[in-house]
C-alpha cells in the first residue's frame, strides 16, 4: 500500500497531538488493573503496602500500588516536531488521482 498525502497528514496530525500531550502533562498515574497487567507482563511482583495510618486507626487492608509514569521531555519535542514535519510534507505533496 501506498501512502499518499492524507496518510500523511493523519499520522502527522497524530504525532502532533500526542507530542503536545506529553509537553503538558508531567506525569500518567496507572488504575490498579493496568498496574497488575504491567507487573506480569514484566514478571515483577506488584508491591503491596499498607498506609501507616490505617494500621493505627485499625483499617489493615493492603492497599495496591499505582504506577507512576514520567515521560521525559525530549520525547514530547520529538513528537511535535516529527508531526509538524509530516504535516508540511503532506501540504507540499499532489492530490492523490
Amino acid at each position: 500500500m501506498e501512502l499518499n498525502r492524507h496518510h500523511y497528514l493523519g499520522i502527522g496530525m497524530i504525532l502532533l497531538l500526542l507530542g503536545l500531550q506529553f509537553r503538558y502533562v508531567d506525569s500518567f498515574q496507572l488504575t490498579e488493573a493496568t498496574t497488575k497487567i504491567l507487573a506480569k507482563r514484566m514478571k515483577k511482583e506488584t508491591v503491596v503496602t499498607q498506609n501507616p495510618l490505617a494500621v493505627v486507626f485499625g483499617h489493615a487492608s493492603p492497599a495496591a500500588v499505582k504506577k507512576t509514569v514520567r515521560p521525559p521531555k525530549w520525547l514530547g519535542w520529538s513528537l511535535v516536531s516529527i508531526g509538524g514535519v509530516l504535516v508540511v510534507q503532506s501540504l507540499g505533496m499532489r492530490k492523490p488521482g
